[in-house]
């Protein structure tokens, strides 16, 4: 239980059956609903980014999470538990996990207060065990030695390249971590990621927590359907000593090959906005 307020609804569209939310969830953040996708994962992206776009703060030496951007907001977090609460596997970069390196993808433990409301979604969609974790390194350069690879919490799959996966095999693999090699020796595509996951699990729900470059592939490829994006009430700024992106980098899509979402849902906490919105997908 938590003291948390409930989200106010501002807008919301109605496009399939509504999820099994337990009373709790059901009160805090009202009807979660998706549209039927018979014989494919859904793919959902999750990010919370400042009022002038930022969503990630690269400062040397210091954490820049997503906590840093949203203020450690907690309706941002339950959000993010929510989501990962449905979702069968969870694909991150290295580069998110190098930011958050003690982190683990569950809803759990993004928000501990509701965790029983969590497991008890996931045993109502039939989910028996943790996300997987995907972890997307073109270059194999993740240290096997944090928890997400020791802890034996989570399962975990590396996608990697051919070169990445020979540095990877430097380091004691832990039997629950699978190493997946992607074609070529460039970027790891997202259709690649998405091949790696069906080859090793059966998923209803993949949820993305980025960072920009894989969020921007997974654009590019048109497979994102639906994002969900927490907008802070933050002004961060930007100038040339470090590198501010916003959820999305690496990739041009306007004015050539724009790619436009429409708004399904806008929901308040306070200052904090939680927007969705639904893309058409390749």
């Amino acid at each position: 239980m938590t003291s948390l307020a409930p989200l106010e609804t501002l807008y919301t569209i109605e496009r399939g059956p509504a999820l099994p939310l337990p009373t709790e969830l059901l009160r805090l953040h009202g009807q979660l609903d998706f549209p039927p996708h018979p014989g494919r994962p859904y793919i959902i992206g999750n990010f919370v980014s400042t009022l002038d776009g930022v969503v990630a703060l690269n400062m040397p030496d210091t954490r820049t999470g997503g906590g840093e951007i949203s203020g450690f907001n907690e309706h941002d977090r339950m959000v993010m538990g929510l989501l990962r609460a449905i979702a069968d596997a969870v694909v991150v970069g290295a580069g998110t996990l190098r930011s958050v390196p003690d982190h683990r993808w569950t809803a759990a433990y993004i928000y501990p207060p509701l965790c029983q409301a969590y497991q008890q979604l996931r045993d109502s969609l039939g989910i028996t065990e943790p996300p997987l974790h995907v972890i997307v390194t073109a270059q194999g350069a993740v240290n096997l030695t944090l928890p997400v690879f020791q802890s034996g919490e989570v399962p975990v799959l590396i996608v990697t390249t051919p070169s990445g996966v020979h540095r990877l095999k430097d380091q004691a693999v832990p039997p629950w971590v699978q190493i997946n090699v992607a074609p070529g020796d460039g970027a790891v595509s997202a259709s690649a990621v998405l091949e790696a996951i069906k080859r090793l699990h059966a998923c209803n729900f993949i949820l993305t927590e980025g960072g920009p470059r894989l969020m921007s592939d997974f654009f590019a490829a048109r497979l994102l359907d639906e994002l969900f994006l927490t907008l802070a009430p933050q002004v961060a700024g930007r100038d040339h000593t470090s590198e501010r992106p916003g959820f999305v980098d690496g990739k041009r899509f306007a004015p050539e090959q724009s790619i436009w979402g429409t708004l399904i849902g806008l929901r308040r906490g306070g200052s904090h906005l939680f927007l969705r919105y639904a893309f058409e997908i390749a």
